[in-house]
């Protein structure tokens, strides 16, 4: 079975569905706690009550800045920097979550959504003892940073590790396309399916919603 025939068998497959969610400069992956398999991604079992878990990458010091400057931004664009997952664990359904973002719902089959949960997985840095822990509280809500492992570039955006993410479950998008959000939600909108426009607002998120 090819890539992409592992997103097309989901119209006869079973299927699991996820959820991606434009913050206006990026976009969250959001999945069923329930629906991820116990030994192949241990970190997310650092949010026991959490019915949906939202994962984002990006660089480590721009992302984990509330109001970054631009000097954050031209860093993380013109020299390869570390970077971060940012996990966040919530109850609300996804709508009511994030009530001003675009939400697209896609549907895979189960193969593909295991390997798109080892690619988030292996995002993650391990010490020695190949633990990763969370290394300072999250931007909104029940959320942790974790130190990842991948260098954030001008190649490998925060937008572009989500795209390599579908990617790997097999979804027909091509991350070369996808800098920006825009870039991303216009190829995933192909195959998905809309369920909430964006609203007009900030290019970030409005952190105030969750305080």
């Amino acid at each position: 079975m090819s890539i992409n025939e592992l997103h097309l068998a989901n119209n006869v497959d079973s299927t699991k569905i996820i959820y991606l969610v434009s913050h206006g400069w990026h976009a969250g992956i959001v999945l069923n706690q329930a629906d991820i398999p116990d030994t192949v991604w241990r970190e997310s079992q650092d949010f026991p009550n959490a019915k949906y878990l939202e994962i984002g990458w990006g660089d480590k010091d721009y992302y984990q800045t509330p109001n970054p400057h631009l000097g954050i931004a031209i860093k993380a664009i013109l020299w390869p920097t570390p970077s971060v997952l940012h996990i966040v664990g919530f109850n609300k359904a996804v709508t009511s979550y994030f009530p001003s973002s675009e939400i697209i719902e896609v549907r895979l089959s189960n193969e593909g959504f295991e390997r798109m949960i080892r690619y988030i997985a292996a995002s993650h840095y391990q010490d020695p003892d190949g633990i990763s822990k969370p290394i300072a509280k999250g931007l909104y809500g029940n959320s942790q940073f974790y130190l990842s492992g991948e260098t954030y570039h001008l190649f490998k955006t925060c937008n572009a590790w989500t795209a390599e993410a579908l990617l790997t479950a097999g979804c027909p998008i091509r991350p070369a396309f996808t800098i920006t959000v825009e870039g991303l939600m216009s190829q995933i909108r192909s195959f998905g399916a809309v369920i909430q426009k964006q609203a007009k607002g900030p290019e970030r998120l409005d952190l105030s919603l969750f305080e």
